[in-house]
């Protein structure tokens, strides 16, 4: 779960420190004081896009550090990216300068935003107030349809990916054989000319490095007379001439041996010489090998005179550097098999079939997970229609068939009848503004309470909601954290009553002048004032404050 909270110089936060219970807390305060805000600082420490905007006016850097209790999967993603547990926990920290620079962090070590993304989908699971917009779409309750199939049977979204993957395989070999089918000549010129090209850099048979072990040999062999030359004049001096230096050296060295004998201050001049001796000894030793294998070979220089000037008018003819000529040769290969393969139209069409066959195989294992999550989807927000003052109604999860493609072999569309004894038709269709908002909250509840995620966020999902349904969504709600962790920011006083903390998000100014927010947990007496205020206003009566007690009390 979250623990805690910490927010700096974020819009108009300056530094807010939140610590966090387990159970139902609830945000509230004033329209415009910031609950949200802290929502969306949250989402930043969740990997979320953020830019300088963000940053409060005047400071550097806005920066948001949320602390988790981790989970068996959290634990797991930690040891596998090879981030060390904090204290049993996750500790995310997000940093943005007002530059527009982010950095983040994972238990102190610097992370990508990405993988701040992946921890934090198994930590949060956050529900937005306009979550019931996206209900319209059918796309949408496709997705949702899927996520609770993998909740039941851990399969739905792996199989959606799959079935997906399968359908872009079997689009992809039809286009080939029906593009070899509209182009068959050109296919046929294209192979032709990659089987000489490809035939071309076989005879040459060019190996990878071979084009800097030429050339090396080339520079060898044409400078052959010039290093035999040079090498010999180096050993005459050293050692053949008719005063060689390494006589004179050694000579040099008897003579201060016996002068260093009757003065010790020549003895440091003598140990400088002589390793300079052995030095020019080691030389002579290295230049003799050296003689013994450098040779003028004419017939060799031609070869590779030849072998060079094939593979440069090879690599001027390919439009390649004579090193790219093996890469060449590969990458054209690698083509022509590809063009082979693509010319045997049978052989494509049988190709094609299996293809098309394992995508209807698991499009239809998808179908089959869809059923029983569909079923199962539709009694539970069914039962929970019937507490949310939509008495009669039902909620119905269609399987509309359809021609194959990506999502698979059926689509997924969400049905409401209102009253009882009224057909369902689609949910875009005959719900209005407040039933689509109780459905979608009815709908957040019940796949969050089947989700494995600890915490969970609903950021004003009880919008148009009021009287006895916000008494009942409290307490949906309430029963909702005494599994996870919940956390709600919302407006009624009737979901406000039922929570096991209170937070009050309230606006303020500093001594410059400039608006802040900041945040209290209330005590009882503060939750009577800050529950009355949600009840009447901002002029709190006795009745409220009266009314206030009764809900808490309740």
């Amino acid at each position: 779960m979250l623990r805690t909270l910490s927010i700096r110089d974020f819009v108009i936060v300056d530094s807010i420190e939140l610590e966090f219970s387990s159970g139902f807390s609830v945000f509230t305060g004033e329209t415009g004081a910031g609950k949200s805000i802290l929502i969306d600082a949250l989402q930043l420490a969740l990997g979320g896009r953020g830019d300088a905007s963000v940053v409060r006016d005047g400071a550097a850097k806005a920066d948001i550090t949320a602390d988790f209790t981790a989970g068996d999967a959290a634990k797991a993603w930690l040891e596998q990216n090879e981030f060390a547990l904090d204290e049993g926990g996750a500790l995310l920290r997000r940093v943005i300068d007002n530059a527009g620079r982010s950095k983040a962090y994972i238990n102190g070590v610097q992370a990508t935003a990405t993988q701040l993304r992946d921890l934090g989908e198994l930590l949060v699971d956050i529900h937005g107030q306009h979550a019931h917009q996206s209900l319209l779409k059918l796309d949408a309750q496709r997705a949702l349809l899927d996520s609770q199939a993998s909740v039941k049977d851990g399969g739905g979204e792996q199989q959606a990916q799959a079935v997906a993957a399968s359908y872009k395989s079997w689009r992809a070999l039809s286009r080939q054989r029906e593009e070899f089918e509209t182009n068959a000549k050109n296919v046929l010129i294209e192979r032709e000319r990659l089987e000489w090209q490809v035939g071309e850099l076989e005879k040459l048979a060019v190996k990878p490095g071979e084009w800097a072990e030429v050339t090396n040999e080339h520079s060898r062999l044409s400078h052959a007379a010039s290093l035999l030359e040079g090498a010999q004049e180096a050993l005459a001096a050293i050692s053949e001439s008719e005063h060689p230096i390494l006589s004179q050296l050694s000579s040099l060295n008897t003579r201060l041996s016996k002068l260093a004998d009757i003065d010790a201050a020549l003895k440091p001049v003598l140990e400088c010489m002589e390793p300079a001796r052995i030095q020019l000894q080691e030389a002579v030793y290295a230049l003799n090998d050296y003689l013994d294998r450098v040779d003028l070979d004419p017939e060799r220089l031609r070869q590779v005179e030849g072998r060079m000037e094939a593979i440069h008018s090879t690599a001027r003819k390919f439009r390649v550097t004579p090193d790219e000529l093996p890469g060449e040769y590969a990458s054209l290969s690698d083509k022509l098999r590809q063009l082979a393969n693509a010319s045997d139209i049978e052989g494509l069409r049988k190709q094609e079939e299996k293809v098309k066959a394992d995508y209807m195989a698991a499009a239809r294992t998808l179908s089959a997970a869809r059923a029983g999550a569909a079923k199962l989807l539709g009694s539970q927000v069914t039962a929970a229609m019937q507490e949310l003052n939509m008495t009669g109604g039902s909620f119905v999860v269609a399987l509309n068939l359809s021609e194959p493609a990506a999502h698979g072999v059926e689509q997924v569309e969400f049905l409401v009848a209102g009253h009882a004894g009224v057909a369902p038709r689609p949910l875009a269709k005959v719900a209005s503004g407040g039933e689509l908002a109780r459905i979608a909250l009815a709908i957040s509840v019940i796949t969050s309470n089947d989700a494995t995620t600890p915490t969970l966020i609903f950021d004003e999902v009880d919008s148009g909601i009021g009287g006895g349904v916000a008494e009942v969504v409290g307490r949906l709600l309430k029963r909702l954290g005494q599994e996870r962790q919940v956390l709600c920011v919302t407006h009624l006083p009737q979901v406000a009553s039922q929570a096991n903390q209170h937070f009050q998000v309230s606006k303020g100014a500093t001594d410059a002048g400039k608006t802040v927010s900041r945040i209290d947990v209330l005590d009882n007496k503060a939750r009577v004032e800050e529950v009355a205020r949600m009840l009447g206003g901002l002029e709190i009566t006795a009745t409220t404050r009266k009314h206030a007690r009764e809900l808490l009390a309740s």
